[in-house]
């Protein structure tokens, strides 16, 4: 299993010192998520200081960019790395495309199916030379002269993994991606009963079965080293599955469990703009069910027991910058080399 960490910087400059750390401690890469800053600024840095880890998007927002500017960054990112980069996208959801990004919102699995047949058209056409011919329902690309294209990159093109909830883009990410990246907001039973089995009809559309894609699982983390840490980071992954819950988009995890009763509470509260009361309406039982908490020990104990058999590699959303206390979870798996 590979293990990743989340590269939380405040500042595009804290990346080198970062990621020179991760790579020191073992992990198998950092990712980025497109949150208060920008996602790429960060792996840019990091891929000029370091030498074997996987730099990766955990996701960055495609519908808020055309497939053209994302191909354009994430094949130099490519090539900065060196082969490293793998470039992470999802959709987010239709208040935040149209009234945050001000972009266009319409048939969502279907032009994130598309968005990813773009990005592969405009890589062959600087690969090869060819001519770009893409015409699409929601995206068309048919121009690209000389002086624009960068031609072949020599370590290749990007892989990209796709994040998906439901089942329609969850079988998209089957059907055109690289990888499958879990939605923090997940349970085991949704995973089992609704997303793998997408995911495997997507897959087997293009004659592939599941061994042939790495599936990379965001879980909330709540760890520490001390009781007072442990409980602090337990209050805030609290918070973050209240916000999440919060969310229409991601009903379907909910009404796996039988816990659509919170939706409502909880998204009343994010109309009133009281982010922090959320937690206090998940209780234990949703708590557990969607994050691993306590020691690193025991966070990585239940890793294993719930994801070690369904997921290739665990990608913590964890809320802060000690990489020591990440590492000791890592340790805990097995895969991080003890110092």
């Amino acid at each position: 299993m590979k293990f990743d960490v989340a590269m939380l910087t405040q500042n595009p400059l804290e990346a080198k010192g970062f990621a020179l750390q991760a790579e020191e401690a073992g992990f198998s890469g950092v990712y980025t998520f497109e949150g208060q800053h920008d996602p790429f600024l960060p792996l840019a840095i990091a891929a000029g200081s370091t030498q074997s880890l996987d730099l990766m998007t955990g996701i960055a927002v495609a519908f808020g960019r055309s497939p053209l500017t994302l191909a354009h960054t994430a094949y130099d990112l490519q090539l900065m790395s060196r082969g490293r980069f793998i470039l992470g996208i999802g959709t987010q959801v239709k208040a935040h495309i149209q009234r945050r990004y001000s972009m266009p919102w319409s048939k969502p699995a279907a032009r994130m199916r598309e968005f990813v047949l773009a990005l592969r058209a405009i890589w062959e056409c600087w690969q090869t030379g060819g001519k770009l011919a893409f015409e699409g329902a929601f995206y068309h690309h048919t121009l690209m002269t000389p002086t624009f294209s960068p031609g072949p990159n020599p370590h290749g093109v990007p892989k990209v993994f796709l994040a998906g909830v439901g089942p329609k883009m969850v079988a998209v990410a089957g059907e055109v991606a690289d990888g499958y990246i879990v939605h923090p907001f997940h349970t085991v039973r949704h995973l089992r009963e609704h997303s793998l089995p997408a995911l495997k009809r997507g897959l087997a559309s293009r004659g592939l079965a599941r061994g042939d894609m790495e599936i990379s699982c965001q879980i909330i983390l709540g760890t520490g080293f001390t009781p007072d840490d442990i409980a602090q980071a337990t209050e805030t992954a609290r918070r973050q599955i209240g916000f999440y819950a919060s969310t229409p988009a991601y009903l379907p995890v909910l009404e796996c469990m039988d816990r659509v009763d919170i939706h409502q509470p909880l998204l009343d509260l994010s109309r009133q703009g009281k982010w922090n009361e959320m937690g206090a309406l998940v209780d234990d039982v949703l708590l557990h069910e969607v994050a691993a908490i306590g020691t690193p020990e025991q966070a990585a104990e239940h890793i294993i027991a719930t994801r070690g058999a369904l997921v290739d590699r665990i990608s913590p959303v964890a809320y802060g910058k000690d990489i020591a206390l990440y590492a000791a979870v890592g340790k805990a798996l097995g895969v991080l080399r003890e110092s």
